[in-house]
């Protein structure tokens, strides 16, 4: 398993990155994120009884400007909205199975191509009223 990335820009900034499932073999460790974004996903392949070293996360205080959420397709077909400053779409993108795609900033929205299982991955904790702004397509 492999994925493809690209980056989606929007008003000169990256408001997200599509990772396509590419049916390759892959062995190790492979980051698609700098160390620097506040939300890092990587990939994983290693042959049966490899060992990770035990390991555990230090808690500290760190300051996270952007909501970034993750979705994963597993069935069906989705496509992206990606929303300039004036509230209108200026880009788009469709999912697959087994593509994902982490939004890292700026307005979206969805419409389900074809019938959807997908998982939503994001920081919290998450109070809609504080942390979403709605507003109408144009």
């Amino acid at each position: 398993m492999n994925f493809k990335t690209i980056d989606i820009f929007v008003e000169k900034k990256k408001v997200a990155k599509v990772f396509r499932y590419v049916k390759t073999k892959h062995k190790g460790i492979k980051f698609f994120t700098p160390n620097s974004q506040n939300f890092q996903v990587g990939l994983m392949c290693h042959k049966k009884n490899h060992l990770i070293t035990p390991h555990i996360h230090k808690n500290h205080k760190k300051i996270i400007k952007d909501m970034t959420e993750m979705l994963i397709v597993f069935s069906g077909k989705l496509k992206v909205f990606f929303y300039g400053n004036k509230e209108n779409i200026l880009k788009s993108t469709i999912l697959k199975k087994k593509d994902m795609i982490l939004l890292i900033s700026g307005a979206h929205g969805f419409k389900v191509l074809e019938k959807l299982e997908m998982l939503e991955i994001k920081q919290g904790p998450f109070t809609s009223n504080k942390d979403k702004i709605k507003f109408k397509a144009k």
